[in-house]
């Protein structure tokens, strides 16, 4: 018993500080992750296409289907234009979170989607997302890498 207490402590001072973005204590950086990951989702809800790609690094590597990661600018905006055509509306309901490191930030939620083709027939997904942002000059954050499908390795 008192190994097992040895390694709480241990774990406790190892394991970095890995708070919800939306907690109260959360650090302005993490804030600000989630803001940007709020506002690219917005974005591409509304159709804002200018916006949702200003969300990312011009190198950017997006991953509309698992293991299949697409870094074209052209083919990224011709996609999120294709899928904002149905109206996708997202639900994060599980909530947030946010690990900072410098200017690395990673962002893991599960998320829901649903939306509607253009003939009224309803879909409805649902993933892992992981995106790795970071710091730009001007302060503010941008994805590098984003994979909604991050959770398909477990099933």
């Amino acid at each position: 018993m008192k190994h097992v207490f040895a390694w709480i402590i241990a774990l406790a001072v190892i394991i970095p500080h890995n708070l919800a973005a939306e907690d109260h204590g959360a650090t302005k950086d993490e804030k600000d992750v989630l803001a940007a990951i709020q506002t690219m989702t917005g974005s591409f809800q509304s159709g804002d296409i200018d916006t949702v790609m200003n969300s990312y690094e011009s190198k950017a590597t997006v991953l509309f289907e698992p293991a299949t990661p697409v870094s074209d600018r052209a083919v990224l905006e011709q996609m999120f234009t294709g899928m904002a055509a149905i109206n996708p509306v997202f639900d994060y309901n599980k909530g947030h979170e946010v690990i900072v490191n410098g200017d690395t930030a990673v962002h893991i939620a599960p998320w829901v989607m649903t939306a509607k083709t253009p003939d009224g027939q309803e879909i409805q997904q649902s993933g892992l997302s992981i995106a790795v942002l970071n710091r730009q000059a001007d302060g503010s954050w941008k994805m590098v890498i984003d994979n909604p499908h991050g959770g398909h390795l477990l099933n």
